[in-house]
C-alpha cells in the first residue's frame, strides 16, 4: 500500500470509529468490518470491483450499497461505504477497515497481528494461529487477516516490528539465491 493510500486509510477509519464510538456501535461496526473483510478476501470478483478503475462513481456506490444492504450493515457502516465509493477511495476500504481493526484493539488492549496468506484460511486455522500468538506474546491478541496469491503457500505473521515469514515465495528467491552462490 503507497503512503497516500496509508495516509487516506487512517483517515477515513479514525472517523468510522470515532462515529462507532460515540454512538456506541463499536462492536457491531467491528463485526461489520469484519465481515467485509472475509467476503473481499473470498471473492475475487469483490476485489477487482473495488480496486477497477472502469467502475463509474455511481455504479460503484450503487453496488456498495446494495451489498451493504443486503449484508445487514448497521446505518452507518452502510453511510461509510457510500462516502467512501462516492469520494472514488474503495482502492483503500481494505486498509481502511484494517486500520479500524487496530484502533479498536488498542482501545482494548490487545497486540495486533497481521497474517498473510496465499489463500483464504479457515475458522480453526485463524484459532491456532491466535492461539499459538497469544500464548508466544502473552496477552490478547487481535488478527488482521490478508490474501495475497503471490506468496504462493505458507504464511507471514508481522507483530509490531517482527515479522515471521514462511512463505513459499521466500523459500524460493532464497533457493534461487543459494543456487546463483554454487558455480
Amino acid at each position: 500500500m503507497s503512503s497516500k493510500n496509508s495516509g487516506v486509510a487512517e483517515r477515513y477509519a479514525a472517523a468510522l470509529f470515532e462515529l462507532a464510538h460515540e454512538g456506541k456501535l463499536l462492536d457491531q461496526v467491528a463485526a461489520e468490518a469484519k465481515a467485509l473483510k472475509a467476503m473481499m478476501a473470498e471473492s475475487a470478483d469483490l476485489r477487482r470491483f473495488l480496486t477497477s478503475p472502469i467502475f463509474s462513481r455511481a455504479v460503484q456506490e450503487k453496488a456498495i450499497g446494495a451489498l451493504a444492504v443486503k449484508a445487514e450493515f448497521s446505518d452507518l457502516m452502510r453511510r461509510f461505504l457510500g462516502l467512501v465509493a462516492r469520494q472514488r477511495r474503495l482502492t483503500a476500504l481494505g486498509a481502511m477497515l484494517d486500520a479500524f481493526a487496530h484502533r479498536l484493539a488498542v482501545l482494548r488492549g490487545e497486540l495486533v497481528a497481521t497474517v498473510v496468506a496465499a489463500q483464504p484460511l479457515s475458522d480453526q486455522a485463524l484459532a491456532d494461529i491466535k492461539a499459538a500468538l497469544t500464548k508466544t506474546a502473552g496477552g490478547k491478541v487481535a488478527l488482521s487477516v490478508e490474501v495475497d496469491p503471490g506468496l504462493l503457500g505458507g504464511l507471514v505473521v508481522r507483530v509490531g516490528s517482527r515479522m515471521l515469514d514462511s512463505s513459499l515465495k521466500t523459500k524460493l528467491q532464497h533457493l534461487k539465491l543459494a543456487m546463483k552462490g554454487v558455480g
